[in-house]
């Protein structure tokens, strides 16, 4: 196993926050009808926020140092044109080391319900990573779709959500 650095772990799980932090969702969507369905059955609903992390921490386990299980937590505010719109909370875990690998999953707390998404990272991580929509509760109950994810920063990101309901 190679030896990576405290460093680069934080480089890494840095990395995997912004999948983590691409689960996103919002109030006052804008629809559109997918092209390649009837809209009655397949609404698509496109629409953009921005992910403001408010905490972040790593849970080291087994080895010292980035080691299989090792993960990364992060919470986050969301924004729609500068108004808090709701929060979210994701989970990524080291499922391989070298190259590296991590499974992320997140959850989106919003005032119409909530939805899940999860995606398998490899890294080092592309400049947009595409994040499958994996279900819901309340108005996001037969949630689907999926999430592109581009960092703005250390702490931020820009969500662009294409869900289907």
């Amino acid at each position: 196993m190679p030896n990576i650095t405290r460093t680069n772990k934080a480089l890494y799980l840095s990395a995997a926050a912004g999948v983590v932090v691409a689960l996103a969702g919002g109030g006052a969507l804008a629809a559109s009808a997918s092209a390649d369905a009837p809209a009655a059955k397949h609404r698509v609903e496109t629409f953009e926020l921005v992910g403001k992390q408010t905490s972040a921490g790593e849970v080291d386990l087994g080895e010292p140092g980035v080691s299989v299980g090792d993960q990364r937590v992060v919470h986050e505010d969301l924004y729609r044109d500068g108004k808090k719109v709701g929060d979210h909370s994701a989970v990524c875990t080291f499922t391989q080391v070298s190259p590296a690998a991590l499974q992320c999953l997140g959850t989106f707390a919003l005032p119409e319900g909530q939805f899940a998404a999860q995606s398998l990272l490899h890294l080092p991580a592309p400049s947009s990573v595409d994040v499958s929509i994996t279900g819901g509760s309340g108005a996001y109950r037969t949630a689907q779709g999926f999430i592109r994810t581009v960092p703005a920063g250390e702490t931020e990101r820009h969500f662009t959500i294409y869900l289907q309901r």
